[in-house]
């Protein structure tokens, strides 16, 4: 991976971002559900900046994201919103992530949105799933249309 970046690939990148938010932000305004989790703007940064890198394939992005906001949700439910369970949770979603394989750091932030927001467990479906579900299929269709290298590199896990 290079230090820099093409023109071409920072346009590319720029514009399939700006298209992945405002879907999803559109959708959350439609239905007025909690869909738009501040940590999917650091996801499309990997999706759209960095397609190839591993934590920006699709068993990373579902799978960290995922987990980080189930251990979140299991711990808010179980400790309330205290100071040190946020730490709990996040540590724990760190963990579980490395040992699953599906590190991706964006979704390191969900425990810290899951305790600030405190939201019911349909975050987990609605939010979390589908929103990370059209991300991912946004990222698809756009790189198809856009590039020449293969998007998703792979999706259940790298060769080892």
């Amino acid at each position: 991976m290079s230090s820099s970046f093409r023109k071409s690939q920072i346009l590319l990148a720029t514009v399939g971002a700006i298209i992945a938010v405002s879907a999803l932000s559109f959708v959350a305004a439609t239905t007025e559900a909690l869909l738009l989790l501040g940590s999917f703007g650091a996801s499309t940064l990997l999706l759209f900046a960095l397609p190839e890198a591993p934590l920006s394939q699709p068993r990373s992005v579902i799978g960290g994201h995922l987990i980080a906001s189930l251990i979140a949700l299991c711990c808010l439910a179980a400790f309330g919103p205290q100071w040190w369970a946020v730490g709990v949770a996040t540590g724990l979603g760190v963990g579980l992530m490395m040992v699953t394989r599906t590190v991706h750091p964006p979704a390191g932030s969900n425990a810290i949105i899951v305790f600030l927001a405190k939201p019911g467990w349909d975050v987990l479906l609605f939010s979390t799933v589908f929103g990370t579900l059209v991300l991912i299929v946004i990222a698809i269709v756009y790189h198809r249309l856009t590039r020449r290298h293969k998007y998703p590199q792979y999706w259940r896990a790298a060769a080892v």
